[in-house]
């Protein structure tokens, strides 16, 4: 059972999709709770791995191989191109395929409020959540960039069909900006395969540090490709412009999981590829890599201060949050890549959950501008709370994921750039004042917008119960990642 566990939890989506094409498009209650049912399906196949790998099995033994197909010409080349179905995990993949069936649920949940099209919206939904299991679950690079290119497809629609009044202008810039990603990405992937002969991620570490297959110059050359592709993924400043746009378009739901998840592809694609592949190109980088950090810090949260419109904040807010990730990254210590490890999967659970409640809000006052917004204390005490709760955990509030996770990185990177660090510091002082500001305007300021509704109903206590939970339960227990990312880290380590 091990050895197909991973592969049935990628493709379990599948089960759901297949029952939908048999489901008529106008049943909505059904549709809704099959779309449902495949993603509690896909996390209870996590929690099985969890057991199994808690109870002794090796993350190696749900690894699975099998050919493919191969080409070329071995008369010409030597030998055949092979290319096999290569799933497996380590610590940190398995903390990513968690997070996105975790996070997959609670949006598909949050996609009751969808309103038109539910057929078609979970059928794209599914898939998109097929994607991103195998991105982080791929073994070899054929097979992650076809993940890679599989989550594009679904997200372009989804935006461009159910999102808000500039969905398309918002469609276009996501496909645009990932396709030139997407471009660079298969670039270095060709070269790689075609000058070492292997596509295998763990065989590529071996030969790319163990022999001279590649210049130090192609190597670095290799390795700011990989910058630039997954820096457009993150985003990098000034490559960032896109994810403002779906922010603030796409549907809720949707931006839960791309905030969630999909950003996150980006520091995953740093980790596994560029400081895997190329360590030692990465250390002579990492200062300026801390620099990007440090600027996408200051540069998003100057700008989040700004805003009128809370989509918008929280989208800078996840520029700034990112740049937490390259300073760690950049340190290049252990203190400062735990951190960034941690950065990947606290923000992942904070930014969803703040877009959750943005949902509440939207439904019941129509608005996301700050300046419509305020008083809903009085009238919505328990969503106010969870928002409060939500906007702490943000700005690193001492005992909920987000402290540890900026605590780490930066004491990382005052061990290996002190001045950089105490310039970021900063940005920590800013992050405090633009959540609060808009935290309090929303739920303590003068009423201005009437609000439609109750406060929190039952399909909405749950997810918001689950957020803090696991928010808290990290930001007090912390150990629970990290003896799952330890052994990970022991190879990345140069400072």
């Amino acid at each position: 059972m091990s050895t197909f566990l991973l592969s049935l939890i990628i493709f379990s989506p599948l089960i759901g999709m297949l029952l939908l094409f048999f489901i008529p498009k106008n049943r909505e209650v059904l549709i809704k709770a099959v779309g449902v049912s495949s993603t509690i399906f896909t996390c209870l196949l996590m929690v099985l791995l969890y057991i199994q790998s808690s109870g002794g099995n090796s993350y190696d033994s749900f690894s699975q191989k099998a050919t493919w197909f191969r080409f070329g010409d071995p008369e010409l080349y030597g030998k055949y191109f092979s290319v096999s179905y290569e799933v497996g995990i380590n610590g940190f993949s398995f903390l990513m395929i968690a997070l996105t069936a975790f996070l997959c649920l609670l949006a598909s949940i949050a996609s009751f409020k969808i309103k038109h099209n539910w057929k078609g919206y979970f059928l794209l939904f599914l898939t998109l959540q097929i994607g991103m299991m195998g991105v982080f679950a791929a073994e070899n690079l054929v097979l992650f960039f076809i993940f890679f290119e599989v989550t594009l497809i679904p997200m372009f629609f989804l935006i461009g069909r159910w999102g808000l009044f500039e969905k398309e202008k918002a469609s276009y810039y996501f496909l645009i900006y990932n396709g030139i990603g997407s471009a660079i990405l298969l670039v270095v992937f060709v070269l790689l395969f075609a000058k070492t002969g292997t596509a295998n991620i763990d065989q590529l570490q071996g030969i790319l540090q163990s022999t001279d297959a590649f210049s130090n110059k192609e190597k670095l050359t290799l390795l700011i490709a990989l910058l630039i592709a997954f820096g457009i993924k993150l985003p990098i400043f000034p490559l960032h412009t896109w994810v403002l746009k779906v922010h603030t378009q796409a549907p809720v739901p949707i931006v839960m999981v791309h905030a969630g998840v999909l950003l996150k592809i980006g520091a995953f694609g740093l980790i596994r590829f560029g400081m895997g592949f190329f360590p030692d190109q990465f250390a002579h980088m990492s200062f300026l890599i801390a620099l990007l950090g440090v600027i996408n810090l200051l540069f998003g949260a100057f700008l989040a201060l700004k805003q009128d419109d809370l989509r918008l904040v929280l989208a800078y807010s996840s520029l700034s949050h990112m740049g937490i990730i390259l300073m760690g990254l950049g340190a290049g210590n252990e203190s400062g890549i735990q951190g960034a490890v941690f950065q990947v999967i606290s923000h992942g659970l904070i930014a969803a959950f703040l877009f959750f409640l943005i949902g509440v809000l939207y439904e019941r006052t129509g608005t996301t501008t700050l300046s419509k917004l305020g008083g809903l204390a009085k009238n919505m005490p328990i969503a106010s709370g969870f928002l409060l709760a939500g906007g702490l955990a943000s700005l690193g509030l001492p005992g909920m994921s987000g402290f540890i996770s900026e605590f780490m990185a930066f004491m990382g990177l005052f061990q290996h750039a002190p001045y950089l660090a105490g310039i970021a510091t900063l940005g920590m002082i800013l992050t405090a004042v633009y959540v609060l500001k808009a935290v309090l305007s929303i739920t303590f300021g003068n009423e201005v917008k009437s609000v439609e509704g109750k406060d929190l109903n039952r399909l909405e206590w749950a997810p918001a119960l689950l957020f803090i939970f696991l928010i808290i339960g990290i930001g007090v227990y912390p150990s629970l990642l990290t003896n799952m990312i330890q052994p990970v880290l022991d190879t990345m380590v140069w400072g």
